[in-house]
């Protein structure tokens, strides 16, 4: 029986993979890796920073401004100087990220209801995080300016606003990051695993032998994409639960979806593994195209970067990565339990583009047979 020739290399598949030191690595270490490193160290927010302040006004709002800062908790170490040199210096030196520069007249400005200002002064070499402290520092200043005599006096008029964040109500960023995750693992594991197939096989001298079994060559192809569609099924698995179990992440949606689509998504990746797979020689060079193919595919994604700030040439590329599809897909259902059509929308392009692996795959197989 055919069910019985396929299951049988469908077991084989994926003892080889367990019972190979480098297999088990593969499969254990990377997804370990990435879920510390992205869900705790891998943070959009700034935090732990030095920061220099020179205050030369000696009133009660200069000291206020300075106890606040003090008392953000993003900062690590406030330091204090009364040279202007010495707040350039530690800027140039790359000792704190930013400095802030109190004036004389600060506090008597304020009293007498004139405008004043602070200096800040930002290390523009790591520009992404500058902006962000200076974020902070801006938040600070805004404060104290709606404490002072002027700012309650024009409280009463002003328009005030009350931002709502929906979906992730306190911004907590492994909100963002964890769900991100599960589609990336997928591809890695997905990816590598079936690139190492056919590889694995030419290395080992097994491929001629495969070749004369009674299988036939659509039995292979399916031998060979189910194993790391299931093994990839199962790291999604996993982190569907350490997302919920660990992180404490809702899960809005519907699980029947993100399963649904999380077979077409792996029926894409495996079948650009085994393109990979079929064209490499050697186990190295299936995983030298396996990241080729991998890092791009991370980056043009909207795992880190929004693809909307990308370039306006590079954007279109993004289209026949699957990753894309996916992403949003994960989030929509934890978070915001999108409906069913959005689901499917997105999921056609997967389709489309796991047919055309497929049967790029299975094309470059058979032509390697002949």
């Amino acid at each position: 029986m055919w069910w019985t020739r396929l299951k049988a290399l469908i077991l084989k598949e994926l003892l080889a993979v367990l019972r190979d030191p480098r297999g088990r690595i593969i499969l254990i270490v990377p997804p370990v890796i990435q879920l510390v490193v992205f869900s705790y160290a891998a943070t959009l927010e700034v935090r732990n920073v030095d920061v220099m302040v020179l205050n030369r006004d000696a009133g009660h709002w200069g000291y206020e401004l300075v106890q606040r800062i003090e008392g953000s908790p993003t900062f690590r170490k406030v330091s204090f100087t009364d040279s202007p040199e010495v707040l350039h210096e530690a800027v140039d030196r790359q000792k704190v990220l930013a400095a802030v520069q109190i004036s004389p007249t600060f506090s008597r400005d304020i009293e007498a209801k004139q405008p004043t200002d602070v200096q800040i002064i930002l290390d523009g070499r790591r520009s992404n995080a500058s902006q962000i402290v200076g974020g902070y520092l801006n938040q600070i200043v805004a404060g104290l300016s709606a404490d002072t005599p002027a700012g309650q006096k024009a409280k009463s008029s002003a328009v005030s606003i009350m931002p709502r964040n929906w979906f992730n109500p306190n911004l907590i960023y492994q909100w963002f990051m964890v769900p991100n995750l599960i589609g990336s693992i997928a591809l890695l594991i997905g990816m590598i695993v079936t690139a190492l197939s056919i590889a694995r096989e030419r290395e080992l001298g097994t491929f001629d032998q495969l070749m004369v079994s009674p299988l036939r060559t659509h039995e292979i192809l399916i031998g060979k994409l189910l194993p790391p569609m299931m093994i990839g099924l199962v790291h999604i698995s996993l982190y569907i639960v350490a997302a919920i179990v660990v992180f404490g992440i809702p899960l809005r949606g519907s699980l029947l979806l993100l399963y649904g689509s999380s077979i077409i998504f792996m029926a894409s990746i495996v079948g650009l593994g085994l393109f990979i797979s079929a064209m490499s020689m050697t186990q190295q060079q299936a995983i030298l195209g396996a990241f080729l193919v991998l890092v791009p595919g991370m980056l043009l994604s909207g795992f880190a970067t929004p693809i909307e700030n990308m370039p306006g040439w590079l954007q279109p590329v993004t289209y026949i990565n699957p990753l894309r599809y996916f992403l949003v897909i994960v989030r929509g259902v934890f978070l915001k339990d999108i409906p069913v059509s959005q689901v499917v929308t997105l999921t056609i392009p997967l389709a489309f583009i796991a047919a055309f692996t497929l049967s790029a795959a299975a094309w470059l197989f058979r032509k390697r047979l002949e």
